[in-house]
Parts: C-alpha cells; sequence; structure tokens
C-alpha cells in the first residue's frame, strides 16, 4: 500500500523513530509547511521517554528528569509547557556517594569541600597541583586517563565514576574523554587548567545577561503527569498541522533508494516514499536497516556498544527506610563492589509519584562494566537492588510495590575511537543524498541535546525546500 499526502503521492520528508530526536525534526518541518510523516515502532511516540502509573504509583521507565536550558526554556514556551513544568524540590540538588557502607553528600559548598571525606587528603594533594598539570599532547584519552592525569585517582573513583555511572552507565576507562566529556577537555585545551578555566567561565556566566528567569536557572524539571506528557505535545503539534502525520505501531523493515526519492517498507506491507529521509533510531537499528543499502554507513553504526540496563522500581513504607532520602539520590562507584548503579529518590525529587505515607526509589542496574547483573527474573533483580541498598539507606522492611522495566540495548557508548566513527559515518552519509541520522548516539545523550540537535536538523532540512 502506498502512502502519502501530497498530490503525487511523495511525502516531502518521512522520519523513522518517534524519540525526542525524531519528534523535534518533524515538528519543525511539519510547522514550515512540510508533508511529514512519522513513522514509529511503538504503541505511543517518545521512545525511552516513558511513563507509567499504577494506582497511585507513577515511575519514569526512561530518563527522570530535564535540565532546564536556553533550548529547552523556549521549546516549553513554543509548546505551551511552561505553566505545567514541575520543579524538582530543592532537596533534590543534594547528591549522595556511597563509601564505605555509608552515604556521603557532595559538597554544596566549596568551603565544605576541604572537609569531605569523599575528597579526603590524598584527593586534595592532587587537585592542588592541577594548574601545573601539562597539557595532553594525544588526540584522544580516556576519561579515566584525563581525570586521573589531572585530578588523582581518588576524584576518578568518587566522583568522576559514579557520575559516569549515573548518565552513561559507562567505563570511564573505556569512554572517550573528547567524546563523553568535550566541554571538560576545551577547558584544558583552552586554559591550560580545569581550575583556571570553571573559574574563567564561572567569572563569564555572571557578567553575561541572564538567559532565563532566576526561577529556572539550572532546575530540573517535570511534569504532573510525567515525561512522556512532553513526547505527547510534541506529538499534537505535528498532527495539529495540515501536513503532519504520525503512524504509530509501524515498525519499519526496509530502506532504499528510488530514483530520486527514498522508499520506506513496513511490516505490515505499507510503503511510504520521500524526497528526505530521516533516521531517528538507536544506532544498532539504524545499521541493520542501512546495512544492504551501504556497509559503510552501517559499520559505524554497529560498533557503537549499549549495555543493557534495568530499572527497578521500588515502593517502600516510610517507616521501613530510616535515610532521610533528602537528596536526588545515591551514586555507587566501583570501588564499593556493589552490583547496583544507583538509585534515585524519586518521590523526593518530584510530588504525586508515590501513595501518601510512602515512598519510590528507582534503582538501576546493569551498564558497561556489569552487563550481567541486568540479568536474571524480576525476583532476582529486586533482591540484588535492596540487597545493595539496605544498609546504605538503612532499609527495614521488603517493598510494598515494585516493577522492573529492562533496556537490552540502553545507552550509547561514546568510547575510544568514537569521534573516528562518526567521521566514518559522515563521510559515506554524503554520498546519500536526501538521508539524514540524527540520535542520541552523537552530540550528546541527554533529552535535552536529542530535542535540539533534531530542532536543528529541522531548521536545516526546511530551509533546503526553499532553496
Amino acid at each position: 500500500m502506498e502512502q502519502g499526502g501530497s498530490n503525487d503521492g511523495i511525502r516531502d520528508v518521512v522520519v523513522i523513530g518517534g524519540g525526542a530526536s525524531g519528534l523535534a525534526a518533524a515538528r519543525i518541518l511539519a510547522q514550515r509547511g512540510r508533508q511529514v510523516t512519522l513513522l514509529e515502532r511503538g504503541a505511543c511516540v517518545g521512545g525511552n521517554i516513558s511513563t507509567r502509573r499504577e494506582g497511585d504509583w507513577q515511575i519514569e521507565v526512561g530518563p527522570n528528569t530535564l535540565i532546564m536550558k536556553p533550548p529547552l526554556y523556549r521549546l516549553l514556551g513554543e509548546l505551551e509547557l511552561l505553566d505545567e513544568a514541575q520543579p524538582a524540590n530543592a532537596e533534590a540538588r543534594k547528591r549522595f556517594i556511597a563509601l564505605k557502607g555509608r552515604t556521603v553528600a557532595l559538597p554544596t559548598h566549596p568551603l565544605r569541600a576541604f572537609t569531605n571525606p569523599l575528597i579526603g587528603a590524598s584527593g586534595w594533594s592532587q587537585i592542588v597541583r592541577e594548574p601545573f598539570v601539562r597539557r595532553s599532547r594525544k588526540q584522544e584519552e580516556s576519561l579515566a586517563d584525563f581525570v586521573e592525569r589531572r585530578l588523582g585517582r581518588r576524584v576518578l573513583e568518587h566522583m568522576v565514576d559514579p557520575f559516569v555511572s549515573g548518565v552513561y552507565a559507562g567505563d570511564p576507562a573505556r569512554l572517550s574523554a573528547q567524546a563523553a566529556m568535550p566541554k571538560l577537555v576545551a577547558l584544558e585545551r583552552e586554559y591550560g587548567s580545569l581550575i583556571a578555566g570553571g573559574v574563567a567561565r564561572l567569572w563569564q556566566s555572571r557578567r553575561s545577561p541572564p538567559v532565563l528567569p532566576q526561577q529556572w536557572r539550572g532546575q530540573l524539571v517535570s511534569f504532573p503527569t510525567g515525561l512522556q506528557r512532553l513526547a505527547e505535545r510534541l506529538g499534537e503539534c505535528i498532527t495539529a498541522e495540515p501536513g503532519g502525520e504520525i503512524r504509530c505501531d509501524c515498525d519499519v523493515t526496509s530502506v532504499q533508494r528510488e530514483e530520486a526519492h527514498w522508499r520506506v517498507g513496513t511490516a505490515n506491507g505499507e510503503y511510504w516514499r520521500a524526497r528526505q529521509l530521516v533516521m531517528a533510531v538507536p544506532a544498532p537499528v539504524a545499521a541493520e536497516l542501512l546495512a544492504p543499502l551501504d556497509p559503510a554507513l552501517a559499520e559505524p553504526l554497529a560498533a557503537i556498544p549499549y549495555p543493557p540496563v534495568n530499572a527497578i522500581a521500588l515502593g517502600f513504607r516510610e517507616n521501613d527506610i530510616t535515610h532521610p532520602l533528602d537528596g536526588f539520590g545515591v551514586l555507587i562507584p566501583s570501588v564499593e563492589r556493589r552490583r547496583t548503579l544507583g538509585a534515585l529518590f524519586s518521590s523526593t525529587i518530584f510530588p504525586g509519584r508515590a501513595p501518601d505515607g510512602h515512598i519510590l526509589l528507582n534503582v538501576f542496574l546493569g551498564g558497561r562494566r556489569q552487563p550481567d547483573s541486568a540479568a536474571g527474573d524480576d525476583d532476582a533483580q529486586v533482591a540484588q537492588a535492596v540487597s545493595d541498598l539496605r544498609d546504605l539507606l538503612g532499609i527495614r522492611g521488603e517493598p510494598v510495590w515494585q516493577q522492573v522495566s529492562r533496556w537490552p540495548q540502553a545507552i550509547p557508548q561514546y568510547e575510544l575511537g568514537h569521534g573516528e566513527r562518526i567521521a566514518a559515518l559522515d563521510e559515506a552519509l554524503s554520498r546519500h543524498q536526501g538521508l539524514s541520522l540524527v540520535g542520541n548516539w552523537r552530540d550528546g545523550i541527554s533529552v535535552g541535546d536529542c530535542l535540539e540537535n533534531g530542532r536543528l536538523l529541522g531548521e536545516r532540512l526546511a530551509s533546503s525546500f526553499a532553496e
């Protein structure tokens, strides 16, 4: 069955993938008057952005929060969602790290950092020498080597390692500093010192005019009904336009070049034809679809690792946990020898996530270093999470509610050689007119990065039609 909204049966753009990147690109194209069809394999748009509610329990299966930056602030204003945006509780500014069987809060003030046990005397002895450490001459360096060289092993093990687990579920010894933390590397390159560069950037930001209202600067946000509200609203904006169309439960199985157009086939036998094709899907999915077209496109994508991660939602009675849970959550460094990566204090961050008298934790197992910890049935996953957190949080009882969500290929890893893989992909992509690839496997893994990168792609494609 041929599908198309224009007179000749050919759409201007077909977007494969209804996650943040695809939705953002399709919205711009539809608003600019283009005939655009978004094809989503799942039952609804959102991709990894997924909120579930069971009674009075509400959980995020994928990303839990957004950080308010100027691009997101503008987007929420355009979507008329600013009034719905829900700022995180003030307590969420506190972050805990596990240290020798207890939780220690990261310092929130420079003066408190001097006595913080996470850094300790050995950590400070290296930090004070950081401004005098020479720049690296290597074109690429692992994040672990970069941090240890500049800030010492203590900072690596007790601060950067758990941070990497929380963001990437990754291994700092494998991640590329240049690809995964480009802003950090830029400080060394520009100022010769992370500390000097950080101070300079802070001074510059204070002298620059504010770009956000005070109440939103650096704020973590969600919505009362969860992050899926954002995906739903983006979808509404696409279908509200005359040329905008979304098809869910639509599993794309083939991508072909057909003369001057692209032909997209689905598992149910339907086909779409388009002048431009946008693939906004995970790298392994894109690799599988593009391999018959051009192995040079597929190979760099297939080489990007995606470890499994499980999100285990645990509901407890308030009296069954002695820790005040007065923070965003706790991250667990690998030197602590536990299988759990960390836990978010979900009912502390936002209200309305748990019934009265109860609390909700969102715990993560798996990741690049311990992918086998994501194996096992749901009961085994819950038991492991509770065991790893029992002494850290003072858990005295068992969960009264639980739910396990599995991501067999969770988060793309920007590992050593990532820049070369992306360069090879771009070179191959230049030989395929009308094909664009976008996703969290390049240019940033956060939802905010994906929304902005999708918007920029949509703007570029919309402009190309006008030329």
